[in-house]
């Protein structure tokens, strides 16, 4: 469960810094996106997929966060109007929500998630009860 909360307030966080960079702004649903995202793909793709290689795990990871941005895209852009992105301008989108080239980049982006992930497992004394006990 730590690890979990853990996972959320990186990609929570994380997420929106890149956007920032990039855009130059953010909006608090990048952040809830971001955090889910990487709970689903430390999930996913680091432990049901495990033992399958890194473009199987990075296609999955891909089509996870895809799949968060267009379900958090129908809520936030289309329900809510509040118009944070629009692809529609890019090629092979859905209703201006996802696009193959972010689908792409996001390919790419799970690889350092799952390198989070990992690092997350091999630092145990961080996720254990005992050491929250002292």
């Amino acid at each position: 469960m730590k690890k979990n909360a853990l996972l959320f307030a990186t990609g929570g966080s994380v997420y929106p810094m890149l956007e920032i960079l990039c855009r130059g702004h953010t909006d608090l649903s990048m952040s809830v996106a971001g955090g889910i995202c990487l709970c689903l793909i430390d999930r996913i793709c680091n432990r049901s997929m495990k033992g399958k290689c890194l473009a199987v795990k990075c296609c999955a990871g891909s089509g996870i966060i895809t799949s968060v941005e267009f379900a958090i895209g129908l809520i936030v852009n289309v329900a809510w109007k509040q118009d944070v992105w629009d692809y529609s301008h890019l090629p092979l989108n859905i209703m201006g929500q996802v696009c193959l080239p972010f689908s792409i980049l996001w390919f790419l982006i799970t690889i350092p998630a799952l390198a989070v992930c990992n690092l997350y497992d091999k630092i145990p004394f961080i996720l254990s009860k005992k050491h929250m006990a002292k």
